[in-house]
């Protein structure tokens, strides 16, 4: 399997942290943040990534990771030239992804379980897709899984009705018949193309495999939740 990690976005949930640096590229414990999912993806021994961002911080990344060698890794750096939502940025990943699966990385999720122990349903059929899962105490924050007789039905973004407390996180596997349906996404309200929708098209079809996390999970994309992440990941 293949691995693209997505690093855009304007952070600005982490204003002023974020004003003159890519948040990806913020320091969580002694390292920068991209770190720990690359660090995942050699784990589970992927030697080919991409890595997506803003055409501003290519320079910032390159500096930092240069062609993956110090990894193991065979590593490119694509722009995604205007914010159009992670879907939108997920379909710049179809020419390096070719015919064969891949994961799919938020840089700012930080995560515990091993790459090793979720794909043990792997390979995905052709017209599957994987998402990781984590309890979380307030789902009204997040994208939540409506789950019937074991299986995922539809994925609601930030319910305001109880269907349940298991999030979407930013942990994700497909086949490049992805690339399909990213074709027909709508942008949503907010004019981005929503991982939601995607996602949302295998779950409709009974497509959409799962793992719960057992460990700790983290979305460090707002202050409150990187300085958290920096604390815990200090104090460990």
């Amino acid at each position: 399997m293949k691995g693209v990690l997505l690093a855009g976005g304007s952070g600005t949930r982490l204003y002023p942290l974020t004003r003159g640096v890519n948040k990806h590229l913020l320091p969580v414990g002694n390292k920068p943040m991209i770190l720990y999912p690359l660090e995942k993806l050699t784990k589970v021994g992927v030697k080919d990534v991409l890595l997506i961002t803003g055409p501003e911080h290519l320079t910032p990344f390159a500096h930092l990771l240069g062609d993956g060698t110090e990894w193991g890794l065979n590593l490119h750096i694509r722009a995604q030239v205007k914010p159009g939502g992670i879907a939108q940025a997920l379909g710049l990943a179809k020419e390096f992804v070719g015919g064969e699966s891949f994961w799919v990385l938020l840089g700012d999720n930080l995560f515990e379980d091993s790459l090793n122990e979720m794909q043990s349903d792997f390979p995905l059929k052709e017209d599957e897709a994987f998402v990781a899962l984590k309890e979380v105490s307030h789902p009204d924050q997040f994208g939540i899984a409506q789950m019937e007789r074991g299986d995922i039905i539809n994925i609601v973004e930030k319910p305001k009705r109880s269907i349940g407390n298991l999030c979407v996180t930013g942990i994700y596997a497909y086949t490049p018949k992805v690339f399909e349906v990213i074709a027909e996404v709508k942008p949503s309200l907010r004019g981005e193309m929503e991982i939601s929708s995607v996602n949302n098209f295998y779950a409709q079809a009974g497509k959409l495999k799962y793992h719960i996390l057992k460990n700790w999970w983290m979305d460090a994309g707002t202050t409150k939740d990187y300085l958290q992440a920096n604390r815990f990941i200090i104090g460990r």
